[in-house]
């Protein structure tokens, strides 16, 4: 009993005691709520939150979800962090085996016939040999070192966990920063050659009346540098969508070729009042404060396996085996060996070595622990910054559409003026060339307002949700 008691004790002594620092996390105090537009503070009690939310929630068209699904599938960068996490996984398993035994076998034979004048000298005749022969190592883990070796290398396992995680929700940005970006193109595209065709008609009429004496030929030429320059706008907005589309395509892990963008809302505005939720959740959703996370709790890991290196270790070797000169006798218990071996090793003087290693592992837990903080102190920033601009990228929008419908009215106005011969061609010339910029320029703020949302969602830390 008191054998059987002394055993149980040792065996809790050597899995408990380890050296080092447990993981704590740091003390981090996030704001009660985010920060918005003109010092607006989002609503602290509200504890939904768009980034809990599934990609396919907050990206409904249709055509952008099935690219978002395909590269999630065929992303190459997807596919390399999926491989990194299962290189971690192996790892984890090396580092792990340190902690347990050690157990070889082998076994040797040797049979020879010699001729009868040598076998005469030697005695028996064939020669027989063999033997067989297992072993046994071990180096108890006395003070965690190995333990704390298994605990840095499971951390990195979430890292590369949360890293993939990232990957993920990096790639739902970027496909729907670039669809968003192609419809935008699109749109300006439309825009451009619709403006071709009233100034074609503008070119003709003018013509027309120039032909006739009604107008100078100055018109002319001014209808006819109006026309081209909306003509030379249209190659380039192509070259740019088709480009866009093969960036897509790269990202969908395919070739260069066409996507579908043809959705007719996806520039609609941006539903207002997006839930939030309150910044102390980012700490539990976004990959990088995760990943960041577990990095330090590595760098803690490491500070246990390099105070573990001053105590005193043990090693402890076994081998037994079997042999015998004649196959009949190979496994005689008389033939048999065994013998153990014990060493117990301690460093006295290594030139500051392990002095060294304690003092790097305690610095880079330190520069962890500023990593971790300042990435959360960006997350809180990323978050305010997209609340911004969700909130003036649609005031701009807004403000834009009016600009649009006053430029198409003083248009309207001008070529009715030059048709009564009140005013000169110059005035239609202007405002129509500050409609054609008010248009596309449109595009653009309804663009960065379909943008913001993504900005938002990425903020938040959204996407990488299954």
């Amino acid at each position: 009993m008191v054998s059987a008691g002394a055993a149980a004790l040792l065996s809790v002594w050597l899995a408990g005691c380890m050296v080092g620092p447990n993981y704590k996390r740091p003390q981090v105090a996030p704001p009660p709520a985010y920060r918005g537009a003109d010092n607006a503070v989002t609503d602290a009690a509200q504890t939904a939150s768009v980034g809990d939310q599934n990609w396919a929630t907050v990206f409904q068209e249709p055509e952008l979800q099935d690219l978002i699904r395909t590269a999630l599938k065929n992303n190459y960068d997807v596919q390399i962090a999926a491989k990194r996490v299962l290189e971690q996984q192996a790892q984890v398993k090396i580092t792990r085996a340190a902690e347990f035994p050690t157990l070889s076998g082998g076994g040797t034979g040797l049979g020879a016939e010699l001729p009868n004048s040598l076998g005469n000298q030697v005695g028996s005749n064939p020669l027989a040999d063999g033997s067989f022969s297992f072993s046994a190592a071990w180096t108890p883990d006395f003070w965690g070192q190995y333990r704390r070796a298994t605990e840095g290398a499971r951390a990195t396992l979430l890292q590369q966990v949360w890293a993939q995680r990232a990957v993920r929700m990096s790639v739902v940005q970027q496909v729907a920063t670039a669809y968003f970006t192609i419809r935008a193109l699109d749109r300006q595209l439309e825009i451009s050659q619709e403006t071709v065709k009233i100034r074609q008609q503008s070119v003709d009429l003018t013509k027309r009346l120039t032909d006739g004496g009604s107008s100078p030929l100055s018109d002319l030429r001014q209808a006819e540098e109006s026309l081209y320059t909306a003509t030379s706008e249209i190659p380039q907005l192509e070259q740019q969508i088709q480009e866009e589309e093969n960036a897509l395509r790269l990202l969908l892990g395919q070739d260069p070729g066409t996507v579908a963008h043809t959705d007719p809302h996806a520039l609609d505005p941006v539903p207002q009042a997006l839930p939030t939720g309150i910044p102390s959740q980012l700490l539990e959703r976004r990959p990088d404060i995760l990943e960041a996370e577990e990095q330090l709790i590595n760098a803690n890991a490491q500070i246990g396996v390099a105070k573990a290196q001053f105590f005193p270790q043990l090693s402890i070797s076994a081998s037994a085996g079997l042999g015998g000169d004649e196959w009949s006798n190979l496994f005689d218990p008389g033939g048999h060996t065994v013998y153990g071996i014990g060493s117990l090793t301690q460093a006295i003087f290594e030139g500051g070595k392990l002095k060294g290693q304690l003092n790097l592992a305690k610095a880079q837990k330190e520069e962890m622990v500023l990593n971790y903080q300042k990435t959360i102190k960006g997350a809180f920033r990323d978050v305010s910054n997209a609340l911004i601009t969700v909130n003036k990228t649609r005031a701009t929008r807004e403000q834009q559409e009016r600009l649009v419908a006053s430029a198409e009215d003083a248009s309207r106005l001008a070529r009715m003026r030059y048709q009564g011969g009140a005013t000169s061609y110059l005035e239609v010339l202007t405002t129509d060339a500050t409609l054609y910029s008010a248009q596309l320029n449109l595009v653009t703020a309804q663009q960065n307002e379909a943008l913001s949302l993504v900005t938002l969602y990425d903020a938040l830390g959204g996407g990488w949700q299954e």
